[in-house]
Order: structure tokens, then sequence, then C-alpha cells
């Protein structure tokens, strides 16, 4: 994935074309309408910042300050239109229980809002 500094320094090659971003959520910049299931907030790597922008009930985990991964297109409005927001998760690995395949493990912690 790029960073958003990285995803800004392409200037017009950075736009409409399918890239995944990653950063931190910026503290302070969600915003939430749960009757239109529309989800905005910023992304910065502490340098760059970009506005995203996603369709469908966000990840049970995410909230400010939260490293996420967005997929999606960077509009030339400044705007990144997510098809798929990604939270990161603890560092922490706990091998899967007995009869769990490991696969059963993510399907709580990482969520994809569609659009």
């Amino acid at each position: 994935f790029l960073t958003p500094q990285e995803l800004l320094a392409k200037g017009v090659d950075g736009y409409e074309v399918p890239v995944r971003l990653g950063g931190q959520v910026k503290p302070g910049s969600v915003q939430w309408n749960a009757k239109t299931l529309d989800l905005r907030f910023a992304i910065t790597d502490g340098t760059g910042e970009i506005a995203v922008r996603a369709k469908g009930a966000p990840p049970q985990m995410f909230r400010d300050g939260i490293g996420v991964v967005v997929e999606g297109r960077y509009e030339r409005s400044g705007l990144f239109q997510a098809t798929n927001l990604l939270v990161k998760h603890s560092n922490e690995y706990h091998p899967p229980k007995a009869g769990e395949k490991p696969r059963d493990m993510y399907k709580t912690l990482i969520k994809g809002t569609g659009s």
C-alpha cells in the first residue's frame, strides 16, 4: 500500500487508478451517518493527509488513531473513494484452537465495507 504522502507525491498519476492507501485515522476526523451508511474520515501518515469516504458500516474496531488500509480510487476532487476498509488489529498471535481453522479467526478482525 501507499502512504498519504506517497499517493500525494504521484500528482496526476495517482488519480482514478486502483490503489491501497494505508495510515492512521486522523483523530477528530471521523463522521459517521448510520442512516445513509456514509463514513468519512481522514488518513494521515504524519506528513500527508487524505480525506476518505466509504459506504457501509465500519468494522467494529474502527476508531480515531487506529491503523487502516483502504482500497479504492483517489479522485481529482481530493477525496479517496474506498471500496474496502481494513483495520489493523493487535500484533499478538494466537494459534487456532482445536478444530478452529485459521481463516475463521480473521472473520471478526477484518471486515470490508463494500460499496
